[in-house]
């Protein structure tokens, strides 16, 4: 299996079966839609803008009407120059799991292979780490724990002022809390927001 490769972006698709397609080949966070949802998903939306003013977007959805259709309502929401665009290409087909093809039969990111995949992230303009580039560590839950943001009594209350200074959902279980953040930062640059934010809490 060829190397992963990742990206400075975070990539945004419309459901599971597309993350779980890209996961396979890429090794960067990955935020889903759930399809017309983000429509009416005011926080899905928030979480989206923040990713992007500090990390920015990559959006790869299908090339069926349905995927223009939210790609446009993304364009809308982010700063043209915090977000990039990644086209499959079109091929008519149907998905293995699924019993029929689609209405416009043609196949979505799950249903594309992996070269075709990563061709089309090359020509987005989207910023792909080199194999220069150092590598840089995720959020874990060990870290959430080293952190205080759990096990300790006042854990809960001190997730949920983190989770407000960033703009982000209180209500985000840890598990949430820790793909939300990893998809904002890299481990070192939350680090040093951490003692940041603490040092302003004194």
């Amino acid at each position: 299996m060829a190397e992963k490769i990742k990206l400075k972006e975070t990539i945004i698709v419309e459901g599971r079966y597309d993350k779980i397609k890209l996961s396979e080949c890429i090794a960067s966070p990955i935020i889903e839609t759930g399809g017309f949802r983000v429509f009416k998903d005011k926080e899905k939306q928030k979480l989206i803008r923040s990713i992007a003013e500090r990390r920015g977007i990559l959006v790869m959805t299908d090339v069926d009407s349905a995927g223009f259709v939210i790609r446009n309502f993304l364009r809308g929401i982010v700063p043209e120059d915090r977000i990039y665009h990644a086209y499959i290409p079109t091929v008519e087909g149907k998905e293995k799991r699924k019993p029929e093809a689609s209405k416009e039969g043609i196949l979505g990111v799950e249903g594309i292979d992996q070269e075709a995949l990563i061709d089309a992230i090359r020509k987005s303009g989207a910023h792909i780490e080199g194999d220069d580039t150092v590598s840089v560590g995720e959020i874990t839950k060990a870290d959430f724990y080293d952190y205080g943001l759990t096990g300790s009594q006042n854990s809960a209350q001190y997730r949920e002022e983190v989770l407000f200074s960033l703009g982000l959902p209180k209500y985000l279980t840890t598990n949430a809390m820790i793909a939300a953040l990893n998809c904002l930062f890299t481990k070192e640059e939350f680090e040093t927001y951490l003692t940041e934010f603490n040092k302003n809490k004194k």
